[in-house]
């Protein structure tokens, strides 16, 4: 069974930048691939960005990308989201999720495993 341990997140400013860490039990399948979702208090889950495990290729949510990176560090078997400039709509717990198989990546559906969650709270 596969775990992921999120870390970072907490309080900030908003037009502040955090990096939220996902640490991953095992090495992911080659056709893995890796995402970042966050749930606002009585939202739905929403796609932040995903990160192909082997070929590093990214994805980003609506309104993220500019602002918001994923990374990966095969060695350390770990997934990285910095999130610049924050704002207040950015308050949510953030979730790390790993998919066995590239099939897709923004839809939560799609994903196996999930992290207990980050919190991050934005305050204007």
């Amino acid at each position: 069974q596969v775990q992921l341990v999120e870390s970072g997140g907490g309080l900030v400013q908003a037009g502040a930048s955090v990096t939220l860490s996902c640490a991953v039990s095992e090495r992911p399948p080659t056709s893995a691939t890796m995402g970042w979702f966050r749930q606002g208090a009585g939202d739905e889950r929403e796609f932040v960005a995903a990160i192909r495990w082997i070929s590093g290729n990214t994805y980003y949510g609506d309104s993220m990308e500019g602002r918001f990176t994923i990374s990966r560090d095969n060695a350390k078997n770990k997934v990285y989201l910095q999130m610049n400039n924050l704002k207040a709509e950015g308050t949510a717990i953030y979730y790390c999720a790993a998919e066995r198989d590239a099939v897709g990546y923004r839809s939560p559906e799609f994903y196996d495993y999930w992290g207990q969650g980050a919190q991050v709270a934005v305050s204007s």
